[in-house]
Formats: C-alpha cells, sequence, structure tokens
C-alpha cells in the first residue's frame, strides 16, 4: 500500500507560524501561543519568539505541564472554520482543545457526509462533530469526558447546530452495546488516545484495545457505508500496520483503504510538519 501524506493547511483562524529546535509557534485566532514539538529537529525560520503564552512540559510522559503566560490570554475565546464557531483555551494538556491538523480529514469526511449517519468516537470538544452535523448528517458524539462533553455543547451552540446526540461514556462499551442492538452507521470517525480511562475507571490502552474496538466498529457498518477514519497520535506505530489492520477488517466490504501521514504546512518556509498516522476506508 502506498503511503500518503494529508497537509493541513493554514485557515484564517489558525495557522503554524514557525517551528523548530524542538518548539513550534502557533496563531489562533488573535492569540500565538509556543508548544514543545519533538519531531520539529531542524532550526527555526524567526530567531526570536513572542507568544502570549509557552506551555513547559512536566518531567514525567503523561503529557503534564503547565502554561507560562507572558501576555493577558482569555479563558476561552472564540475560532472558525468556515461556518463552524468553537472555542480554544489552553488546556492543561498542552494543546488548545481541538486539534487543527485533522481538517483534511474534516473535509474529505464532509464530502461523503449529506444525509448520514455518523459515530464520533473519543470525539472531544466536537469540532469534527461540529463540522460533520454542519454538512448535513446526523452525529452521535461519544466521549468518556463529561467536560469535554459540556465543552462540545457549547461549542454546537456557537455554531446553531443541534442535530447532534452527546453522550458520556467509553468508547468500547458504548461501540459494544451499539453492535448487540443491531445498529448501523454511514460512517464513523475514531480518533483513539495512547492511553485513557473512561467514565468509571475503564482503562484504555491503544495497543491493546484497538483492534477489538476496530473489529466491533466494522459491524456497525455494511455495504451501503460511506467511510472510516482513524487516525493516531504519539505513538510508536506504523501507518503501514493500522493500514493492514483496516484493510483486513474491511476486505469483504470492498472500497479503497488509505493510510499515511497527517501534517501541518508551516506558513514561515512552507515546509511540512508532521503529527500522526493515520488509515481511512471508504466506498469511493
Amino acid at each position: 500500500m502506498a503511503l500518503e501524506t494529508l497537509v493541513a493547511e493554514p485557515w484564517p483562524d489558525w495557522g503554524l507560524i514557525d517551528c523548530g529546535d524542538g518548539r513550534k509557534l502557533e496563531r489562533y485566532g488573535p492569540i500565538i501561543v509556543e508548544r514543545p514539538e519533538p519531531q520539529a529537529m531542524w532550526s527555526p525560520a524567526q530567531a526570536a519568539w513572542n507568544p502570549h503564552a509557552t506551555f513547559v512540559p512536566g518531567s514525567d510522559e503523561e503529557g503534564g505541564g503547565r502554561w507560562v503566560h507572558h501576555r493577558d490570554v482569555p479563558p476561552s475565546w472564540d475560532l472558525s472554520r468556515g461556518s463552524v464557531r468553537f472555542n480554544a483555551s489552553l488546556t492543561p494538556f498542552r494543546h488548545l482543545g481541538f486539534f487543527p491538523d485533522m481538517a483534511p480529514q474534516w473535509d474529505w469526511m464532509r464530502q461523503r457526509a449529506a444525509d448520514a449517519d455518523v459515530l464520533n468516537l473519543f470525539g472531544y470538544t466536537g469540532v469534527g462533530s461540529l463540522i460533520l452535523s454542519e454538512a448535513g448528517a446526523r452525529v452521535v458524539h461519544v466521549d468518556a469526558s463529561k467536560k469535554s462533553v459540556e465543552g462540545g455543547k457549547t461549542n454546537a451552540a456557537l455554531s446553531g447546530l443541534s442535530d447532534i446526540r452527546w453522550i458520556v461514556d467509553d468508547a468500547g462499551k458504548f461501540t459494544a452495546r451499539e453492535v448487540r442492538r443491531g445498529r448501523r452507521y454511514d460512517g464513523i470517525l475514531l480518533d483513539p488516545p495512547k492511553f485513557g480511562r473512561g467514565p468509571t475507571g475503564e482503562v484504555w490502552r491503544l495497543e491493546e484495545d484497538l483492534a477489538p474496538l476496530l473489529a466491533d466498529c466494522r459491524k456497525l457498518l455494511d455495504e451501503d457505508s460511506r467511510f472510516l477514519v482513524l487516525t493516531v497520535y504519539a505513538v510508536r506505530m506504523s501507518a503501514l500496520a493500522i493500514g493492514e489492520l483496516v484493510k483486513q477488517m474491511f476486505a469483504d466490504l470492498g472500497g479503497t483503504v488509505e493510510l499515511g501521514e497527517m501534517s501541518v504546512r508551516e506558513e514561515a518556509r512552507g515546509l511540512l510538519l508532521p503529527t500522526a498516522i493515520f488509515a481511512r476506508w471508504s466506498k469511493s
């Protein structure tokens, strides 16, 4: 299988300004932030940066750390992509409440979302759900974090979107119940973490739990379904591996499996910064 590279281009409310020396400088609307980025191994284009805030990582490997403010930053502020509006904020997990490198995946799914029933697993604060809903999909949004789901509802209110079913639940347990109920979907988006916990203490480990979850996802799709998108961040795993997993799971449905890397384009020089790996299946 050939590897593809998906590129998230800058848009009015987001852009990668510069990157290098293990760091990246981004704009989120009026706010500029500096965050760690191990894959930016080259030198930055600019000698000095002047962000509003810098994330300083902790000594552990679980994503801990703190934000250092250089200028005032509001608790949250509005951004948009097209007509979809949502909040950004400086979260304790070093990101800002959504993942802009998902933009090419959002655009690809939107082309297949009209009048579709779509399941968004590990949906977080719901930007993907909003973009699919705005394109005409009926979305079931699932996340184990009540706080994230409440953030998604707030984002939906900002965008004036109401055709989303919001569920606080463990992704694996919910999907297994949907299989038992005989449910089907036209599309599934899953963006699992490396490690996580469900609302009642369920433990998620990507290497152990991804294949069983994907098998249940396959049972929720049929010959009339349209797509499945799987994205994987921050793991020592190959796109070839997850691509082969998806290819075997969906062999009986035909269609096409694509796989490769996701990336964002730096504004200063146009270079590509890799962010994640993906595999996706579609009927077209």
